[in-house]
């Protein structure tokens, strides 16, 4: 391996328009859950609203994980170059966290049962949601997993 302190720096333009993707789906679910806001009135919390929790929770979740998977692919791309393995990070991530969004597009998908009664919304939005939770968490994991076994050796202990 070169040393870390002379390797030449390619930019991450993998991370970069992974970054652009996510940030218009961002601002999608955002404007969702104003506009739902803006109809009902209710500026914070959601009193019971289960349209807008399932929004919150949506617009909340990608902004709760797409930050640290953002930055550490970054971090991995510099490393290693905007390779074949970044790009599969990359694609993996962005399935997972569709896959979660359209997940949460009906009550069913995002609270299962409400009262007892099945919530609208086919059992496939159930499935979308947990797959793009559980990818989501496996790749977040093995990028983590992926950058320490690329750093090792230049650690200092």
């Amino acid at each position: 391996m070169p040393d870390a302190m002379t390797t030449t720096m390619t930019l991450p333009v993998i991370t970069a328009a992974l970054a652009g993707v996510i940030l218009m789906l961002q601002q999608i679910l955002m404007m969702a859950t104003g506009t739902r806001r803006g109809k009902t009135g209710q500026g914070v919390g959601v009193a019971g609203d289960v349209d807008l929790e399932r929004l919150a929770r949506r617009h909340g979740n990608l902004a709760e994980n797409s930050g640290i998977f953002i930055v550490s692919l970054a971090l991995l791309e510099l490393l290693i170059g905007s390779g074949m393995t970044v790009q599969i990070f990359a694609l993996v991530f962005l399935v997972a966290r569709l896959s979660h969004a359209l997940g949460f597009s009906t009550l069913r998908g995002s609270h299962g049962k409400i009262d007892g009664e099945n919530a609208p919304g086919s059992v496939l939005f159930v499935a979308l949601r947990a797959g793009g939770a559980t990818l989501t968490g496996l790749s977040g994991i093995a990028l983590g997993g992926f950058i320490l076994v690329n750093v090792w050796s230049y650690l200092p202990f």
